[in-house]
Parts: C-alpha cells; sequence; structure tokens
C-alpha cells in the first residue's frame, strides 16, 4: 500500500439503486481525489447525491460502476471485512444524528473504537479527548443525559481520538442550533487541522463550507463546480 497514495480517489464511480418507480440513478460517472490534509466540503440540493457519496466513499455502500481507492487500496477487490480492517484506526465518521451507543458512557463510546483496535490506554485517552472538547465533567454521563451539542462533541471526540488521517463528516452541525453548531465546527476544524487529517464533509450550511479548503457542488450525481477558497473561506 503506497504511503503516497491520496486518502481518497474516486474514478468514475456510478450509484444506481432500486426504486418502485425503477432504477434511480444516484452518482453518475462521479471523480474526486482527496490529498493528505485537504478539507473539501461537498454541497448541494437535496437529493444531489451528497450522503450517497460519502457512504460509498468510506466503503459503506458499494459502487454500480467505477472505483474507490482509500490510501491506494482498491475497496472493490476486498470484502467487508478487508473494507473494515482498511478503515480501522485510519477512517472515522461523524454523522449529524450521533450515532453514539446508548448504553456506554461517554467515555466509553469514545474508547470503543480504540478498544476494538486493541490499542493500549484507550480509557485513559478518551477522557483526554473529552476533557479537549469540554466534557470532562460529563464522561460518566449517558447519551440520553446529554444535549444535543455535547452528543455531538462526544461524537467528534469519537472520531479524532484514534488520530485517523480521513474524517468523513455528513451533515455534523445539521441537528443542532447555531450557538451549538459553530462550536462544534470550531472544534472540529482546529482538531482537524492539529491531527493533518484529510477532512470530506457534506453541509448544507453555506458558512461551514467555506470553512473548508476546497468546495465541490453536486448536482443530480455530479459536481457542477470545483472551487478553492482562500483561509479566510472566500472564493479564490
Amino acid at each position: 500500500m503506497p504511503d503516497a497514495a491520496p486518502p481518497l480517489v474516486l474514478d468514475e464511480v456510478a450509484l444506481t439503486l432500486p426504486s418502485r418507480a425503477g432504477p434511480v440513478e444516484i452518482l453518475r460517472g462521479l471523480s474526486l481525489t482527496l490529498s493528505a490534509g485537504e478539507r473539501l466540503a461537498l454541497v448541494g440540493p437535496s437529493g444531489s447525491g451528497k450522503s450517497s457519496l460519502i457512504a460509498v466513499a468510506a466503503g459503506l455502500e458499494r459502487p454500480s460502476a467505477g472505483r474507490v481507492f482509500l490510501f491506494g487500496e482498491d475497496l472493490g477487490a476486498l470484502d467487508e471485512d478487508g473494507r473494515a480492517r482498511l478503515r480501522r484506526g485510519r477512517v472515522s465518521l461523524v454523522f449529524q444524528s450521533f450515532h453514539l451507543l446508548p448504553n456506554m458512557t461517554a467515555e466509553e463510546n469514545v474508547a470503543a473504537p480504540m478498544e476494538i483496535a486493541r490499542r493500549p490506554g484507550a480509557m485513559a485517552e478518551a477522557r483526554a479527548w473529552l476533557d479537549r472538547v469540554g466534557l470532562g465533567a460529563r464522561m460518566r454521563h449517558y447519551p440520553h443525559q446529554l444535549s444535543g451539542g455535547e452528543q455531538q462533541r462526544v461524537a467528534l471526540a469519537r472520531a479524532l481520538a484514534p488520530r485517523p488521517a480521513l474524517i468523513f463528516a455528513d451533515e455534523p452541525t445539521g441537528n443542532l442550533d447555531s450557538a451549538n453548531a459553530k462550536h462544534v465546527a470550531d472544534l472540529m476544524f482546529d482538531l482537524v487541522a492539529e491531527a493533518g487529517a484529510a477532512l470530506l464533509m457534506v453541509t448544507h450550511d453555506p458558512a461551514l463550507a467555506a470553512r473548508a479548503g476546497r468546495i465541490v457542488t453536486l448536482r443530480d450525481g455530479r459536481p457542477v463546480s470545483d472551487v478553492l477558497s482562500d483561509p479566510a473561506g472566500a472564493a479564490a
């Protein structure tokens, strides 16, 4: 697996899903490369294929055509277990619905991916990450005892604690009020930059998209624009 390979390459990826009305084309011959440390925002109207692109790129959904490469590995050549092994410790996902395990405390949720990867000191590292996202006093609380903003900060700590090289974020602030959304976004961009991780983020929020270094707009399953932004978020 070549070290110089980009974290993510999509090569003429298509996705067609069945429906009662017949096959529906979700992605149509989409090609995209995400470089190491790059922060890319996917924007576009509902139904344009943004979340489906994340699912295909992360190996959660197999494309109907084309190829997906993670760190130089062709996901099409791997079975489900192989894709999971490739992602482990290198790829993290953050969703708008948090996806915390309800029967685990905040610290147990953050530690879980590291324990699966058999990393020593997982619980201590989980506590350190919860401190970093301002939840040191809430680490033994269960998800139902936390606000939406707190749950998303737990999810963010869980995603970043394994120090992944690639993070997929699907509407990471979509379920939050404006104050919590800004706080979570600040944390996410600060910690992603510190880790040097690549970020592929889906968002409907123009202000959040503008904080990425690159904005790709999808429409009908295809990119219709690919714009670089300066550090302040203004289009170059």
